[in-house]
């Protein structure tokens, strides 16, 4: 008998949670000392099979280049265990001896893990290593075109923590997903935290299932080469930036912004870089290609060669070409090369002043990436800061390659594979999500202030007391007039006159 397919996965899911909620309670009672252990066994496992998982995930996702993933993998393990390696996780980690306040860690519990197609197994081995660390458990749902590799990355990672000494079924993971089981993982009563890297739609999804979720929204960014720029190295770097796995990360650079002055220079560092500027003609082919339907990207050149989508294009370029540009002067929707294209293409935008080039920059972010990141190439310092106050983004990337930035790889920021945009992209948090998103804190407080609690005042007891006899007076009343019949022509008015008169000469006495 053939079982539906959605039902087989909401199953396997159902199980998955089951295991790693009671592993989770297991793994409650873990030392640091243990967790630690554990962590870095798993880091360790996955970094020594970083090229093996991408090419498994080239090979299966027919996205990127397998030397680039193989640096997202590295950053994913090691890199990221070395940041959160140090960190306390488990019981006390903090006291003020001052103040008197001790702080203690406890986990979510059971978090789900969403993945991306675009970073399967780097994102997967980032999301296990830091609920591990934190004492949770995680069920991960990878994407339906990336089922094999992120499967394989979790169980390198699980073989490892089990042989380190966490229990069995602390990482789980569904092998055959389905949108129905991601959607009810989210739901489930189990699950005490999301961890959702994806398109918006199943973002949104995340933050309406009711648990707290950390999701991360779209990196339309913008890239803006001042005129103080040393622009053979800059462009250098945005090539090497924009070309990095065929564009397939969230922070990569999505739109030139130049200043005029330095306009032909750039151009002319683009092509000696690998670049292709594309013809008015040209340009109108590749549009058609990148949004087939208006507004929406074809998936099918999300994470391809800038040669390979040429030839989608019908097009040709040079085989070295590493960039398709060209220039564009509107941002909207239906202006494909102003939309996140997560491949490298560029649009290329001349700002006449320093006042539209930060226009252009708005309109892109407002477009679909405010609150991710922005890229900035300068020699003006009052020029980045102009940028960090204005510009409504989480993360901004100086004189760097904004890509593997943002990820921690040539900056100090966090190394983490799911980047927050805060409240500017209606997120919970502006950082780089690591371990420390994912433990609660508890705190024991003495008492070190002496507080005098004032009594009331005369004139507000007497008004309590009269108002608390008028309520006595009335429970009185209601009770004569529920015992004592109507007789002699006497109504309620009478009674209650009555029995007051005797409760206040009653009272004085």
């Amino acid at each position: 008998m053939q079982y539906d397919q959605d039902l087989q996965s909401i199953q396997e899911m159902r199980n998955a949670v089951k295991n790693a909620k009671d592993a989770q309670l297991k793994y409650l009672a873990y030392s640091q000392e243990q967790v630690d252990h554990i962590v870095k066994c798993v880091a360790e496992a996955a970094f020594a099979k970083s090229l093996e998982l991408a090419k498994m995930a080239v090979e299966e996702t027919g996205m990127g280049i397998v030397e680039h993933k193989k640096i997202k993998n590295e950053v994913g393990s090691m890199a990221v265990y070395e940041s959160i390696k140090d960190e306390k996780t488990v019981g006390i980690v903090y006291e003020d001896r001052v103040n008197k306040i001790t702080e203690v860690a406890y986990p979510y519990g059971v978090v789900a893990g969403i993945i991306p197609t675009t970073n399967p197994t780097s994102t997967a081995i980032f999301k296990t290593l830091i609920s591990l660390k934190t004492r949770n458990a995680i069920v991960v749902s990878p994407h339906p075109r990336a089922v094999k590799c992120t499967v394989e990355a979790l169980k390198i990672c699980e073989k490892a923590a089990v042989e380190a000494g966490a229990p069995e079924g602390l990482i789980g993971w569904i092998s055959k997903p389905s949108m129905a089981a991601t959607n009810e993982l989210m739901k489930h009563r189990d699950i005490n935290l999301i961890l959702a890297t994806g398109g918006g739609g199943l973002v949104r999804a995340a933050y309406s299932s009711g648990k707290p979720a950390y999701g991360v929204g779209p990196g339309n960014v913008p890239c803006y080469i001042e005129k103080s720029a040393n622009v053979s190295k800059s462009v250098s770097m945005i090539l090497d930036s924009k070309s990095f796995d065929n564009g397939t990360i969230c922070a990569t650079e999505q739109a030139l912004v130049v200043d005029k002055n330095i306009k032909e220079i750039v151009l002319r560092e683009l092509k000696n870089n690998g670049a292709y500027l594309l013809s008015f003609e040209e340009k109108a082919e590749v549009a058609k290609l990148i949004t087939p339907v208006p507004g929406h990207l074809n998936s099918e050149i999300v994470g391809q060669s800038a040669v390979k989508i040429a030839e989608m294009a019908g097009i040709s370029v040079p085989p070295d070409t590493r960039v398709l540009i060209a220039e564009e002067k509107k941002v909207g929707k239906e202006v494909p090369f102003s939309i996140e294209k997560l491949s490298p293409i560029f649009g290329f935008y001349t700002a006449e002043t320093y006042a539209e080039a930060k226009d252009y920059c708005l309109k892109l972010l407002n477009l679909g990436g405010r609150g991710h990141s922005l890229s900035l190439h300068t020699n003006d310092e009052q020029v980045a800061k102009e940028f960090a106050l204005e510009m409504p983004v989480s993360r901004l990337m100086v004189n760097t390659l904004s890509s593997i930035g943002a990820v921690g790889a040539t900056t100090g920021l966090k190394p983490s594979l799911t980047l927050g945009c805060g409240s500017f992209g209606g997120n919970i948090t502006s950082d780089n999500v690591t371990a420390r998103h994912l433990i609660n804190i508890k705190r024991m407080a003495y008492g070190i202030k002496d507080v005098s609690i004032p009594k009331p005042s005369a004139s507000y007891a007497s008004n309590q007391n009269a108002d608390d006899k008028k309520e006595n007076i009335e429970d009185i009343v209601s009770q004569v007039l529920k015992q004592v019949p109507m007789k002699n022509g006497l109504d309620e008015k009478q009674i209650a006159e009555m029995v007051n008169q005797v409760l206040q000469k009653y009272q004085m006495n």
